[in-house]
């Protein structure tokens, strides 16, 4: 059984950071590719950042650029994400999302989601 909890999420005041953390469970997050997404209230769910195991390439939506590292560590079998210089933008639920395939990038499980609030 495959489970992916948030963790990280809080209140935070423009320019600061937060650690978003993703532990994964009945999974590796060395699988095909890890992201995270958000979610504001009113606004489509958009991909923030994706790390692929192989060749460890990252992609990040334009507007987190800089700001934002993802990265995986398969020792605690957790997924990051680094949050700086925090926007009253970036407030949304969080969710971490891993690859169900192990040949393509298919985000077919999902955490709960932990809340970003940015003030």
């Amino acid at each position: 059984h495959v489970k992916l909890v948030e963790s990280g999420g809080g209140s935070v005041q423009a320019g600061g950071s937060l650690t978003l953390s993703c532990l994964a469970s009945g999974y590796t997050v060395t699988a095909y590719c890890m992201a995270w997404f958000r979610q504001a209230p009113g606004k489509e769910r958009e991909e923030v950042a994706t790390i692929y195991t192989i060749g460890g390439s990252t992609y990040y939506v334009d507007s987190v650029k800089g700001r934002f590292t993802i990265s995986q560590d398969s020792a605690q079998n957790t997924v990051y994400l680094q949050m700086n210089s925090l926007k009253p933008e970036d407030t949304a639920m969080y969710y971490c999302a891993g690859s169900s395939r192990s040949d393509r990038c298919i985000f077919g499980y999902w955490g709960q989601g932990t809340q970003v609030t940015v003030s």
